[in-house]
């Protein structure tokens, strides 16, 4: 599914234009990614848990040359679902 194909589905389902879908999508993603942005987690009960989890420095090898390289630690977003979305999904 594609946003546009969520956009679609959610107009459908609230009975609203396309282009008010995709203000409404479009403010929800926002929503998420400023609380991440910010460090909190965001909790949606029965569908899962946004957050923002930090990866450690690390060694790797370039696979074409062979050489050692150094990955720097970095902050990356982590989703984990929640029991009703797994359940859905079996």
């Amino acid at each position: 599914m594609t946003k546009k194909d969520l956009i679609a589905h959610v107009a459908d389902n609230a009975s609203i234009t396309k282009k008010e879908a995709g203000i409404a999508v479009d403010a929800v993603l926002d929503g998420i990614k400023r609380s991440l942005k910010k460090g909190d987690k965001v909790s949606l009960v029965g569908f899962g848990t946004f957050s923002v989890k930090h990866r450690k420095k690390r060694t790797g090898v370039n696979p074409s040359t062979k050489r050692k390289m150094e990955y720097p630690a970095k902050k990356v977003p982590h989703f984990k679902p929640g029991k009703g979305l797994k359940d859905s999904v079996l």
